[in-house]
């Protein structure tokens, strides 16, 4: 990078002022919150243009792998490859290790050229949601100390050691857990997301859907799930509409199989 050139340094607490401004330009929903949760597991750099904070971008260390987000360059700065330059410098934060992220249409391309390659779709439920009628199936909120036992869970579905990312989220949210699988309901945006959900099964993942949705009925849900052509009549039943997604892309080898649970919505597009 030239004198010339903004410079880019490591993400700091110091940015998240500067990065939530910047992603309120963008038009996304993220409080400082939900910049501090992501920033919490993650390393990162920002741009700086003097004093403002003008590009942004995340990387999420998951044992063999790692994980992409909150990449914004601020309309100031397009056009001059600062997108290109925070991507390198990740990549550098990353290693040796294979990396995914969910792409946006405007990003698409350039990570393409990166040698990331489509492995889905990811799409955003969300709406006003209804309580579901009738009965809903053997779901209860988990005592405090969960973490380790959903963190086991998630890494069968997701081969990957997520154990930080699940204490954040076991802190900051509610943990439902069902016979078969888990998922984290918290505040997010405008409302709530539920997300990850792990499951054995549809059934399961539908239990815990609805006992998200009976604890917050009339508030505005979200849901980012690759399983969009199997619950989306479900999630439509609970007023829950196609509002969006993106499209998953891995560079590198994926983690290892499924191991009797699946993944049936994301704990975020940013942390997967």
């Amino acid at each position: 990078m030239s004198a010339a050139e903004p410079p880019l340094v490591a993400f700091a607490p110091s940015h998240l002022e500067g990065a939530l401004r910047l992603s309120q330009e963008a038009g996304w929903p993220h409080r400082l919150d939900d910049w501090a949760l992501v920033a919490a597991v993650s390393q990162g750099v920002a741009v700086l243009d003097g004093d403002r904070v003008a590009a942004t971008g995340l990387c999420t260390l998951y044992g063999g792998h790692a994980r992409f987000s909150m990449v914004l360059v601020g309309k100031s700065l397009r056009g001059r490859g600062i997108g290109r330059q925070v991507m390198a410098a990740l990549a550098g934060l990353a290693g040796n290790r294979s990396v995914s992220l969910v792409a946006t249409a405007d990003g698409k391309p350039l990570y393409e050229r990166l040698g990331f390659r489509p492995t889905g779709a990811i799409v955003q439920y969300q709406g006003l949601v209804r309580s579901p009628t009738g009965t809903v199936g053997s779901v209860r909120e988990a005592e405090p100390g969960a973490a380790d036992a959903i963190a086991a869970i998630d890494r069968r579905a997701t081969g990957m050691d997520r154990s930080a990312l699940m204490r954040c989220l076991a802190d900051r949210g509610t943990v439902l857990l069902a016979e078969g699988g888990f998922a984290v309901l918290r505040d997010f945006g405008r409302g709530r997301v539920l997300g990850p959900l792990i499951a054995r099964d549809e059934s399961t993942a539908g239990s815990l859907i609805a006992a998200a949705a009976r604890q917050s009925e009339g508030q505005l849900l979200r849901i980012d799930t690759p399983c969009g052509a199997r619950l989306g009549a479900r999630l439509e039943t609970l007023g829950l509409s196609p509002a969006g997604g993106g499209t998953a892309m891995r560079k590198g080898p994926p983690p290892a199989a499924p191991d009797g649970f699946s993944i049936y919505a994301l704990a975020s597009q940013a942390l997967g």
